[in-house]
């Protein structure tokens, strides 16, 4: 279910059903003369829209404006985006303040750029995973005063904790490729991974006649097949399945 295509009802339904509510979260960024510049955030939109038609979800329309960087290229007839931290942050959390708000607790974000540095974070993730805390604190104390943590009805908060019940699963944040699936293919910028992805996932995003020599990240790129992307994309839409039931 598409958010902004829902009526209200709709919305009270996938509340009271514990229904995953999805973002996608991506950067506008240059990817070589051959991909488009939406690459990071296409990939989790395409895989969302065939994985939508097996699992019962609400998909927020697509975040795009993350911190891409101008550590690639410069942005002058190249087409990067970039917004910065301090501005990702309080849209984050507010974000995520209307979000829980609403009634949402089964909340998902999928992050496919930079996320080979996912544990460590970087600018993008790092924003939405701070405004997650940062909102679920808040909206703790709202609803249950100051004090909520260390009061008798939060005696079995570490049992919760563990079982992954706790409020500080409401909003969790996710690489799009998990763990395993970088260590068998490993995260590039442009190269023969995302070329593949979007042949897969995104084709009209991804044009070879357009590639040009002299730049390392995308020497790999000649090598991608669709084949390939299929591959992974079969084992990203695994990952995505698992993550979005494994929520109880």
């Amino acid at each position: 279910m598409r958010y902004e295509l829902m009526y209200p009802a709709d919305i009270r339904a996938a509340i009271d059903a514990h229904t995953p509510t999805v973002l996608a979260l991506g950067v506008l960024e240059y990817h070589g003369e051959h991909l488009v510049t939406g690459v990071d955030t296409l990939v989790i939109v395409r895989a969302l829209e065939i994985l939508e038609k097996e699992v019962p979800m609400v998909i927020l329309p697509p975040f795009y404006y993350g911190a891409s960087s101008f550590a690639v290229e410069p942005p002058e007839r190249k087409g990067s985006v970039h917004t910065g931290p301090q501005i990702l942050y309080p849209f984050a959390q507010n974000l995520f303040d209307n979000l829980l708000r609403i009634g949402f607790r089964n909340i998902h974000v999928f992050v496919h750029h930079q996320s080979e540095n996912f544990t460590a974070g970087m600018p993008t993730d790092l924003s939405f995973k701070l405004a997650a805390r940062q909102a679920t604190f808040s909206f703790l104390e709202k609803e249950r005063g100051e004090g909520w943590w260390g009061n008798a009805a939060s005696s079995e908060y570490y049992e919760q904790h563990n079982q992954g019940s706790d409020p500080f699963n409401w909003i969790r944040i996710h690489p799009f490729l998990s763990p395993e699936i970088q260590a068998e293919h490993p995260i590039d910028h442009a190269g023969k991974l995302e070329t593949a992805l979007m042949q897969s996932l995104c084709p009209e995003g991804a044009d070879m006649q357009r590639f040009k020599t002299g730049t390392w990240y995308t020497e790999s790129a000649p090598q991608a097949t669709k084949e390939y992307g299929d591959k992974v994309k079969e084992l990203i839409l695994d990952h995505l399945r698992q993550t979005l039931g494994s929520h109880e």
